[in-house]
């Protein structure tokens, strides 16, 4: 079977959330929806990897940008956009 699209991994990542906020679940009900999230959780996580790195290896091969690690990066503002 083929791995889920980050997008098909997200939806159902916050529908299980859904259901456990919802707290209409039996016990063991949740626990394998909390299973099954944390499973989506670590393959949205290595999907946004696997992105982050093709992003850069592109940006690399232009030659005219410099990397910069997502957390160190300006955050866009108003100020910005005037």
């Amino acid at each position: 079977m083929a791995e889920q699209t980050f997008e098909t991994a997200m939806k159902r990542l916050e529908e299980i959330v859904k259901n456990l906020e919802e707290g209409t679940l039996q016990l063991e009900d949740s626990l394998k929806a909390f299973e099954e999230g944390m499973k989506l959780v670590s393959l949205c996580g290595r999907k946004l990897d696997e992105a982050e790195k093709k992003v850069t290896l592109l940006m690399g091969q232009s030659g005219g940008y410099v990397q910069v690690p997502f957390d160190q990066q300006h955050q866009f503002n108003e100020e910005d956009a005037t």
